[in-house]
């Protein structure tokens, strides 16, 4: 499968928001209080910012020639400092 073709990527972030929408409508159903869905959004934005912090904010600004995979990587320049 091309993971760089562009229908497959929209495909694949098409059912990332399907997951998320059913995800949390479904603790919803079985806690039905709005500060439930309150802190789920709160919990959704969070994590969307820190994605942008993790993979746009410290590339771009914090060390533009840092380049790294994932989190793991990102965690371990975090703790030890570039090498």
């Amino acid at each position: 499968m091309d993971l760089a073709n562009p229908k497959v990527l929209k495909l694949k972030g098409f059912l990332f928001l399907v997951l998320g929408v059913l995800s949390g409508a479904l603790i919803f159903i079985k806690v039905p209080e709005w500060e439930v869905i309150i802190l789920l959004a709160i919990c959704g934005w969070s994590f969307a910012r820190f994605y942008y912090f993790a993979f746009y904010v410290l590339h771009h600004y914090a060390d533009p020639n840092f380049r790294y995979s994932g989190l793991v990587d990102l965690l371990k320049y975090l703790i030890r400092g570039r090498k």
